[in-house]
């Protein structure tokens, strides 16, 4: 993999920008992008499947609209869900990792976003049907033909990481964590990314702590407070420094078109929380104190 670094820890999330979400208009969608490349988040986030796979056809266009040199930003796209919408043939929703379908997909994604490379390509989903020599093909192929940088993988378990490994280098994994959904500093999973220098990825990195009401919610808020008249920031900037502390370097995908809270993303990238506080949260979250 390139550096890392070259990725900005905080990367956009695209998916409701478009006809899943907010449907912005080109103009408003390449001024967006044009905002987070100022506040420092040069890496945006993709699915061939977001919007019906509309999504990377709208930002490719306000790409270009934005005037934005294609070497300041990095692009990261998915392949590999097959969703039943008007413009496929699908019957069924399923996954598909043949060699010609993961190609063609990227194929399709570059036209779309109307670009020459992706930065980064990943599997969205495993499937119980994939095989590492079919991916470990296309993949070659993809890099010889100088359309992939790096390559990765979303949603993955280590031994399901493990095995596209065993064909060619994984070096990402996106993956659902935050506060409210830690299961993945217990299951091996960033364990996996630091031992093998993956880039670690979460997606939803607010976790269900502005969407949802109840016990976890209550003790969560009130060590919040606690904690923004400490360090005198918002509760986001907390969930997402809170994150970040962890030694796998996590990147937030953060998925808002807000730009306060892009805004307070960023920021976020600057706090560093004491190693007590970070337990608070933690044990709040879990309802329990540590073992």
């Amino acid at each position: 993999m390139k550096n890392r670094d070259s990725y900005s820890r905080i990367i956009a999330g695209t998916m409701t920008w478009g006809s899943w979400g907010k449907s912005l208009s080109t103009p408003e969608m390449a001024g967006l992008i044009n905002y987070c490349l100022e506040l420092g988040i040069s890496t945006f986030d993709h699915a061939d499947i977001y919007g019906g796979y509309t999504n990377e056809a709208d930002f490719g266009k306000a790409l270009k609209e934005s005037g934005i040199a294609r070497d300041q930003i990095q692009l990261i796209s998915k392949c590999g869900i097959q969703l039943v919408v008007e413009n496929r043939e699908n019957k069924v929703n399923h996954y598909q990792y043949d060699e010609d379908y993961i190609v063609g997909s990227v194929e399709q994604s570059l036209t779309h976003l109307q670009t020459d490379h992706l930065d980064l390509l990943l599997l969205h989903r495993p499937s119980p049907l994939m095989h590492p020599e079919a991916v470990t093909n296309a993949i070659k192929k993809l890099r010889k033909d100088g359309k992939i940088r790096d390559f990765g993988v979303s949603n993955f378990t280590p031994s399901q990481v493990a095995l596209i490994a065993s064909g060619t280098e994984v070096q990402a994994n996106q993956i659902e964590c935050s506060l409210t959904q830690h299961k993945a500093f217990y299951n091996g999973i960033l364990d996996d990314g630091i031992i093998n220098k993956r880039m670690m990825m979460a997606w939803s990195p607010l976790g269900s702590y502005f969407r949802k009401k109840g016990k976890k919610h209550k003790r969560i808020k009130k060590v919040l407070k606690k904690l923004k008249k400490k360090y005198q920031v918002t509760a986001m900037e907390l969930l997402l420094a809170w994150l970040m502390t962890h030694p796998a370097g996590i990147h937030p995908v953060v998925g808002t078109t807000t730009k306060e809270r892009l805004a307070l993303s960023v920021k976020a990238s600057d706090l560093l929380l004491d190693t007590q506080d970070w337990f608070r949260l933690l044990i709040a979250s879990q309802g329990h104190d540590v073992p």
